[in-house]
């Protein structure tokens, strides 16, 4: 009976422990390794040229045809400010997409380095991002996590996604 009722503990705090796990995309940029939430990931591209706007932002590289929908690419590594890094066969556009509060869909390819893997995160684990210390404007880091001896910066899609107002205009 004991040792049922420890099984059944066992299988319990199991299911919490796979409740609290948050699955990211791995991705990085230079030396720093970021992740984000892997359910606003729709799909992994490799780097194939664009259609410039003018007037953009230099991180702004421009604009794709995605199957009919047109996606602003920007360049992370621009963004956060760590400088240009020419565009290799290796080079990776990672499409993410989060629904909007009026209930539409927004689409916006980024550019890394590369990517790494999806990793599992206790959400419990994930620490506040620091004021200071980072090469990254911390607004769009929602946190850090520790993974295998590594720091990845746990990046807020939906603040990436809102870069600078992008895509906000009217749309009717």
């Amino acid at each position: 009976m004991a040792e049922e009722a420890k099984q059944i503990e066992n299988e319990e705090a199991e299911e919490k422990k796979i409740e609290n796990l948050v699955q990211f995309l791995s991705f990085t940029l230079g030396d720093e390794e970021y992740g984000v939430d892997i359910l606003s990931v729709q799909e992994i591209r490799s780097w194939e040229p664009v259609s410039r706007i003018p007037n953009v932002p230099d991180y702004e590289k421009g604009v794709v045809n995605l199957r009919g929908a047109i996606v602003p690419i920007i360049d992370l590594r621009e963004r956060f400010g760590l400088g240009h890094l020419e565009y290799s066969p290796l080079t990776v556009v990672v499409v993410l997409q989060m629904q909007t509060k009026e209930g539409q869909a927004r689409v916006m390819g980024v550019v890394v380095d590369s990517v790494s893997d999806v990793i599992d995160v206790d959400k419990k684990t994930i620490q506040d991002a620091p004021n200071f210390g980072t090469k990254v404007s911390t607004e769009f880091i929602n946190g850090l996590a520790s993974v295998n001896d590594r720091m990845v910066m746990i990046l807020d899609v939906e603040k990436l996604l809102k870069l600078d107002d992008l895509g906000d205009e009217d749309e009717s």
